[in-house]
């Protein structure tokens, strides 16, 4: 191994960004420049708080749902800036009351999961859980063969967090039809490629992910087309338009901040905001998920021709975003996760599957570190059981 390429040499510099084998933005991105720069001057703000700096810090959040608007072709008064994502998944299911079933694929994150049980019980929908047959999504078939006149939504999570999976939103959403919802758990999506983001009506997406913003800030989007049907069952005083009236409840504010239990976290908020306008800056989102997808068929060749079995290595161009997964085939998943972590190659392991995730600006050295590593492991005699894991988002 060359020095340029070794794990020392790649090492993270605070002042150039991940280490060059950082492959693991499926798990949390590394804060990018803006953001991070946002967020210290936030926290400058924060710290001084001049009579004005408190409308400046209400001035970038407002700024931050305009640029949450453009990102996902809404109205700014439909976007709300969430703690996070299951916080906003939470707060739609504390919305959703009523009659109905809403669907459910059974191999959702858990974070797409739990919100709809805790609130089966207290006055939500049914929850139905939806086995895809041996895949790990639902496509449009199974949709419609599930479509019982009970089901009021369907949540499905843009892009599946281990295979990778791209969901056909639009084609869902034209099953599903205008009187039951489809919402989106989108942040493994959000920032990696370009969504069909108006096919949904309601969308949760935090930014610690591929938009490389940090934690504490989630868009939450509701469209005007479904508002009526959510009631603001988490909305607290910042969701009101009197929050100082003598009578209470308050009428609740329009669009999706109805729904807001407090005011967000001002410096999380504007590094989500720096963070979908450098989006935009380096091309947009499908600029970028291009990049991101030319970088990752580069490292599943790499793991392909050493012999690695690709979960659904059968996906197309457009079915795919930024994550991919691979497994080796006789060596001990623990020990490959090792070894690729011992070159300078940092990925997610999933019981028998190690997760690549890269982003736009992975160096093409990633995909020779990996080559290397796994040349080596191909070589060694020693095979070893496997020994499984929990998941990670």
């Amino acid at each position: 191994m060359s020095e340029a390429a070794s794990p020392a040499a790649s090492g993270p510099d605070p002042a150039r960004g991940p280490r060059a084998g950082y492959l693991d933005h499926a798990r949390v991105g590394p804060l990018s420049r803006p953001a991070a720069a946002a967020l210290a001057a936030t926290a400058a703000l924060a710290a001084r708080l001049d009579p004005a700096d408190l409308d400046r810090l209400f001035a970038l959040s407002d700024a931050s749902r305009t640029a949450a608007a453009r990102l996902l072709d809404a109205r700014p008064h439909e976007i709300a800036l969430a703690p996070s994502t299951s916080n906003g998944l939470f707060t739609v299911a504390a919305a959703l009351h009523g009659p109905g079933t809403i669907l459910v694929p059974r191999g959702e994150f858990p974070a797409n999961l739990y919100p709809w049980l805790r609130f089966a019980d207290r006055g939500g929908p049914a929850v139905r859980l939806v086995d895809p047959a041996g895949q790990r999504h639902i496509t449009p078939d199974l949709l419609r063969r599930h479509l019982t006149p009970d089901v009021t939504a369907l949540t499905v999570s843009a892009v599946d967090s281990l295979t990778g999976h791209l969901a056909p939103l639009a084609a869902l959403k034209e099953i599903l039809g205008p009187d039951r919802l489809l919402i989106v758990d989108a942040i493994q999506g959000l920032g990696a490629v370009a969504l069909e983001a108006d096919a949904a009506d309601i969308l949760v997406s935090g930014g610690q992910k591929w938009l490389r913003a940090g934690w504490g800030a989630a868009l939450l989007l509701i469209r005007d087309r479904c508002a009526d049907r959510l009631a603001p069952g988490l909305g607290g005083w910042a969701g009101v338009a009197e929050p100082f009236a003598s009578r209470h409840p308050a009428p609740p504010l329009p669009g999706a901040a109805a729904h807001l239990a407090t005011n967000p976290d001002f410096p999380a908020t504007a590094a989500i905001g720096a963070a979908i306008d450098d989006l935009f800056d380096q091309g947009g989102p499908a600029a970028v998920g291009a990049r991101i997808r030319a970088n990752l068929a580069d490292l599943l060749d790499r793991a392909r021709r050493a012999g690695a079995d690709i979960l659904l290595d059968g996906l197309g161009p457009h079915e795919r975003a930024g994550i991919g997964t691979f497994r080796l085939p006789g060596h001990d998943p623990a020990t490959v996760h090792h070894t690729l972590e011992t070159a300078g190659l940092i990925t997610t392991r999933r019981d028998e599957w190690i997760r690549l995730s890269p982003h736009a600006s992975t160096p093409g050295a990633a995909a020779d570190l990996l080559a290397e590593a796994l040349h080596t492991l191909t070589h060694r005699t020693t095979h070893y059981p496997q020994e499984p894991t929990c998941p990670i988002n």
